[in-house]
């Protein structure tokens, strides 16, 4: 397959497969990259079906590590559009890909975009909620959030400006979503994912066995098996349920 490297602005992006009017916008998930192995197998199935994948580094990700440029909501918006601002000089049907809190960026970056179609693998759908369940978990609140400005967690170190700019910003989701969703997921819960089904035009796949982290070859071989059916099919039933 073919891959090529470009520099947007300074953003590093990876255009996988041949040009195409069929494009997806890939939006990778914390501590990982443009070309991790789920961007990877998403680019495979998508090529094989004529479709083009465009991948980014989110920044302090892959080759923007050590870059003074932080993550925050407000910088990857930033970015999306630079990108989006030269993939739509190519495409006429454009579609996202979002794997984690690259699911809730995109939605973010995209909500106002004519999405044709969206891929979610384990998706952080609520982010206010995950920071406060994160608080929570570490016995605070967003009031100390607030007076202290930065709190670390054992999972994440959280931000009041990053979390004031989530309120401040609520999404609205409308595009046709499609999400696989690990049923041990432990940062996104059975019961906010299935809010957000019911409040977007989106259908899920469940993987009982699986992790909020799909990199096991069993989790990997399902999430495959999910895009193929996807691009082949051009459906996928609502709310399956499955268990290998």
């Amino acid at each position: 397959m073919k891959r090529e490297q470009k520099n947007i602005q300074g953003i590093p992006v990876v255009c996988w497969g041949e040009p195409s009017e069929q494009a997806i916008l890939a939006f990778h998930g914390d501590q990982s990259h443009k070309e991790d192995t789920v961007i990877q197998l998403l680019a495979e199935a998508a090529e094989a079906n004529g479709y083009q994948v465009w991948s980014f580094d989110l920044p302090e990700h892959g080759e923007r590590k050590g870059s003074s440029y932080p993550l925050n909501p407000q910088n990857v918006v930033a970015d999306a559009t630079k990108i989006l601002l030269e993939l739509e000089k190519q495409t006429k049907k454009l579609s996202l890909f979002g794997c984690s809190i690259g699911a809730y960026f995109g939605m973010l970056a995209c909500q106002n975009k004519p999405i044709e179609q969206c891929l979610f693998l384990s998706p952080i759908v609520d982010m206010q909620q995950l920071i406060e369940n994160m608080l929570f978990w570490s016995g605070l609140t967003p009031i100390d959030l607030q007076r202290d400005k930065i709190i670390e967690t054992p999972i994440k170190t959280l931000e009041w400006n990053y979390y004031n700019y989530v309120v401040k910003h609520p999404i609205n989701w409308t595009a046709p979503t499609k999400i696989l969703y690990g049923g041990k997921d432990n940062l996104t819960s059975r019961t906010t994912i299935e809010k957000f089904l019911k409040a977007s035009n989106s259908s899920m796949t469940v993987f009982e066995d699986g992790e909020h982290f799909f990199h096991t070859l069993e989790q990997l071989e399902v999430y495959q098996d999910w895009l193929d059916r996807i691009f082949k099919e051009k459906v996928v039933p609502e709310a399956i349920s499955f268990k290998k």
